[in-house]
């Protein structure tokens, strides 16, 4: 299978562009559109929501706690993981300068890092273990180590790891907070599954042709939108019923 609806190359030997856009959410290219795109608005919701659920986990969930929570999980994963992501190839065709994405990142990554520290200070020491994790992820991530940069890195990572730190953070027990981690890494894990061919589409291929023959002898044509609408349909709808259901679990607490 080759690629999207781009035109061929004209000249043998030059690669061609792809013609979709890089993600179903990516605004038009220049200025801060580009700053839009690089937050990856649903999948950073999505990954939030993983810091309300193991919120939630807890009997009684301090509030300030859980804005910390999600303020320094934002830094790091929306922003930090996020532009250090897009230093490497390009893949969201930002035209944000590389020094403005490397001070980004690492800004964004002491912020939440210090917020970690002052955390630790009300949490205990042991806390100091998530932070130094936390740190880890998004610098490993940043240098696609294949720890984390694969399935079940990706599901521990982003996925299992918000819910365990939060939940602790919260003094959430340990039981749940494993069977919500456990859930929660399944979900980035979907998710994982969903978007990968649908990206491949998007960001690296010129062309993509074929057919689909039933056995009543109708046929419905192949393209790369046709290939990749059902999977983002599908990221589309989770990324807000994963939220809202970790809010909604989260405000039972409080309301």
């Amino acid at each position: 299978m080759r690629a999207t609806e781009a035109e061929p190359p004209g000249t043998p030997g030059t690669p061609a562009r792809a013609s979709l856009a890089p993600a179903f959410y990516a605004a038009r290219n220049g200025g801060w559109r580009d700053y839009w795109t690089l937050l990856h608005p649903p999948y950073t919701i999505w990954h939030l929501s993983y810091v309300l659920l193991g919120a939630a986990i807890s009997p009684a969930p301090d509030p300030r706690i859980v804005a910390g929570a999600l303020v320094a999980f934002g830094l790091a994963v929306g922003i930090g993981a996020h532009a250090f992501d897009e230093l490497r190839g390009r893949p969201l065709r930002t035209a944000i300068p590389s020094a403005v994405l490397v001070a980004l990142g690492t800004v964004a990554l002491i912020v939440a890092v210090v917020l970690g520290l002052i955390a630790t200070t009300m949490l205990g020491p042991f806390f100091l273990l998530f932070v130094i994790a936390g740190a880890a992820i998004v610098v490993l991530y940043a240098f696609e180590a294949p720890l984390v940069h694969s399935d079940v890195g990706f599901a521990l990572g982003w996925g299992a790891f918000p819910v365990a730190a939060t939940a602790f953070a919260t003094g959430g027990h340990p039981v749940p907070t494993a069977l919500a981690a456990l859930a929660a890494a399944l979900l980035s894990l979907a998710q994982r599954r969903l978007s990968t061919r649908a990206r491949s589409i998007r960001r690296r291929a010129v062309r993509v042709s074929g057919e689909i023959v039933y056995s009543d002898g109708s046929r419905e044509a192949i393209d790369a939108r046709t290939l990749i609408s059902v999977p983002e349909a599908a990221l589309s709808i989770l990324w807000l019923a994963v939220f809202a259901a970790a809010l909604a679990v989260l405000l039972a607490h409080w309301l």
